[in-house]
């Protein structure tokens, strides 16, 4: 197999074509977008976004950071949990168009995109953006790592500069006082 057709194959499979893939029906802007680009969806939680791509609605999980669950069905609701939520959903916003950027691999476990996520508008990295702001704590996912250094040196600021999470939860696995 060429070089060539092999790329072609492994873009198709990690854009679109791959397990888990839903079609969704009417107009679709997201068609006539560049490879690796789609339109948020549905924010799911604060590291988790659905994104159409070329018609194909997917769950992205956001690379390199770990935000308190909100709303896992096995887990309960962790300190800034929902917090971290409203801010992805705050960055990304339904009707976003964003920039995909993979890395090693293409979906983790539970068959979801892996992904550093851009706001096509600005060029936001959005994953980056939830760690400095303290939403979000860098979490290494090997192989997947390619940004890791970036995303530690904000963990890093911003638990100095007591942004978000760290002054009222200490990290991202703190059970919500209810």
């Amino acid at each position: 197999m060429s070089a060539c057709r092999a790329a072609a194959l492994l873009a198709l499979v990690a854009f679109g074509l791959g397990a888990g893939c839903t079609w969704v029906e009417g107009d679709d802007r997201s068609a006539s977008l560049p490879a690796g680009h789609g339109i948020v969806t549905r924010p799911v939680d604060g590291d988790t976004v659905d994104v159409r791509i070329d018609g194909v609605e997917e769950r992205v999980r956001l690379i390199g950071i770990d935000t308190p669950e909100s709303v896992a069905e096995d887990r309960p609701v962790e300190c800034f949990g929902p917090e971290a939520k409203d801010r992805l959903a705050e960055l990304l916003p339904v009707g976003t168009e964003v920039r995909l950027e993979r890395d090693v691999e293409a979906r983790d476990r539970y068959g979801r995109l892996l992904a550093y996520v851009f706001r096509a508008g600005d060029d936001l990295h959005v994953n980056l953006a939830l760690v400095a702001e303290g939403f979000a704590e860098a979490r290494r996912y090997d192989p997947n790592v390619a940004r890791q250094a970036e995303l530690d040196a904000a963990e890093a600021e911003a638990r100095a500069e007591q942004r978000g999470l760290w002054p009222a939860c200490g990290s991202t696995d703190v059970p919500l006082e209810g």
